[in-house]
C-alpha cells in the first residue's frame, strides 16, 4: 500500500462531514496525529504533498520543513488539554470561506447527491437525522430554494 493509500485509510478517523469540510477549506490542511503521522490531507493539501514528497506521505519531521517553507503554519489540536495532533494550513486560494460557509456548502452538495433524501444525506454525512434537520434549519437551507422541492412533489 503506498503512503498515500495509507493516509486515507486513517482519514477514517473523520466522519464523512469532518472530511467533507475539510476538503471545502481553499487553504490545505494536512492533519497529524500525536505520533507525527499524516491521517489526513485535504485535497489541495494532496496535491502539494504529492510535489514535496513525490507521493510518498513522509512523518511529520521530515515533512514540516517542507511545508514551512511554503508559508505552512502549525496549529495543534487538542482534546480539552489533551494534545493529539497538529495540523498544518497551507497557503489558501482567493475566496476563502468561514468554516459555516464550508458545512453548508457540504451538507448543501450531500442533499444534492441524494435528491434530498434526508436519511441518506444524514448517513453521508455522519450525523444522525436529527442533527441534519438542525444544521438545516440554523443554515436557512430548504428544498424551495436549494432543489426545486415544489417542483419535485
Amino acid at each position: 500500500m503506498s503512503g498515500l493509500e495509507t493516509q486515507q485509510v486513517r482519514a477514517s478517523v473523520f466522519s464523512p462531514l469532518a472530511r467533507a469540510v475539510l476538503d471545502s477549506f481553499s487553504e490545505g490542511v494536512v492533519v497529524f496525529d500525536s505520533d507525527g503521522r499524516v491521517v489526513y490531507a485535504n485535497v489541495h493539501a494532496r496535491t502539494i504533498l504529492r510535489a514535496v514528497s513525490n507521493g510518498d506521505v513522509e512523518d511529520a519531521e521530515s515533512l514540516m520543513p517542507k511545508l514551512a517553507r511554503l508559508g505552512g503554519r502549525v496549529a495543534p489540536l487538542r482534546v480539552g488539554s489533551l494534545a493529539v495532533g497538529e495540523a498544518v494550513f497551507l497557503p489558501a486560494e482567493a475566496g476563502s470561506r468561514s468554516l459555516a460557509d464550508r458545512e453548508r456548502q457540504a451538507i448543501a452538495d450531500t442533499l444534492g447527491k441524494t435528491g434530498w433524501r434526508l436519511a441518506e444525506s444524514a448517513q453521508m454525512l455522519g450525523i444522525s437525522r436529527t442533527t441534519l434537520w438542525r444544521r438545516l434549519k440554523a443554515y436557512g437551507i430548504d428544498r424551495d430554494r436549494q432543489s426545486g422541492w415544489a417542483r419535485g412533489r
